[in-house]
């Protein structure tokens, strides 16, 4: 990653956050959501809370489950938004020892203890967490924190060792300007994209009004991309979809894509995708 050297000449972010709720009986209903065998799409306000649900040993926490694996879809990882009320957490968050982890703050401030070593986790804070860490999550403070928790079953490889802990904030990161695009489509690193020992790239999209990606992108990773700022048009396999903040795509494998991005702020997005590892063969499962 490149650490940027003045915080202060860095452009203030926005991050979306869920509002929950339920539309009135008046609404007209949102024809946008779309399940498809190439993508998924949800647009913000499917996130309603309705469709909330809750963890085993988390305490005033509710969450909206917008990936996981299903078979013959995406398999490789689960994304949750996580909503902590004021003094509620968790000192028990997660018993599989194989998940390694991303947290992604958007709004609010987290207490996240690693360790025994506290990190407060304003918006724009990034946290990895490797299979088996010790970790504890808290809201200290008196608003609701939401951020964004992505999981994978780390894979293995004997004679790798396994990727540290670190905790980041975005704002402390360079963008990376992506080749022969004069910066107007540009990727935050959060991690170095040579280095082995990580099995998944959790990083942020960022497109200036008008940059686009010109050709359909067609690869073997998987994809989450929570719109995190902005609008654009997606091309999703065969379909365009307007997106926009508070949106979320779920892609599987050598789902085409493309986007423009519209409006006049920059279009920006949390980006999942698993890297670095062997295809599985015979068993699929994970």
């Amino acid at each position: 990653m490149n650490i940027h050297p003045d915080h202060t000449a860095l452009v203030k972010r926005s991050y979306h956050t869920v509002k929950g709720g339920l539309p009135p009986q008046t609404a007209r209903m949102d024809e946008r959501a779309v399940f498809t065998n190439a993508y998924a799409f949800l647009p913000a306000n499917t996130m309603t809370d309705i469709v909330t649900s809750y963890l085993p040993h988390w305490e005033k926490t509710r969450l909206w489950v917008i990936a996981r694996p299903l078979s013959g879809f995406a398999e490789t990882f689960s994304q949750y938004i996580m909503e902590v009320l004021p003094g509620g957490g968790s000192q028990r968050p997660d018993d599989d020892p194989t998940a390694e982890s991303v947290l992604f703050v958007v709004g609010g401030e987290l207490t996240l203890t690693i360790d025994g070593e506290t990190h407060a986790m304003g918006e724009g804070g990034y946290a990895f967490l490797p299979p088996a860490e010790t970790w504890t999550v808290q809201n200290d403070g008196s608003t609701p924190v939401q951020f964004h928790w992505i999981r994978k079953q780390y894979e293995a490889v004997d004679g790798v060792e396994a990727p540290k802990v670190f905790v980041v904030n975005e704002r402390d990161i360079d963008p990376t300007p992506m080749p022969d695009t004069e910066g107007k489509w540009a990727t935050t690193r959060f991690v170095d994209p040579t280095d082995i020992r990580h099995d998944m790239h959790v990083t942020i999209v960022t497109f200036q009004p008008g940059g686009v990606i010109p050709f359909p992108e067609t690869h073997v990773m998987e994809h989450g991309l929570y719109v995190l700022e902005g609008k654009a048009a997606y091309k999703l396999n065969q379909d365009w979809v307007e997106v926009e903040a508070g949106d979320f795509m779920w892609l599987r494998a050598f789902c085409p894509q493309a986007c423009y991005a519209a409006g006049d702020r920059p279009f920006r997005y949390l980006l999942y995708k698993d890297v670095n590892r062997h295809a599985r063969l015979g068993n699929f499962a994970r």
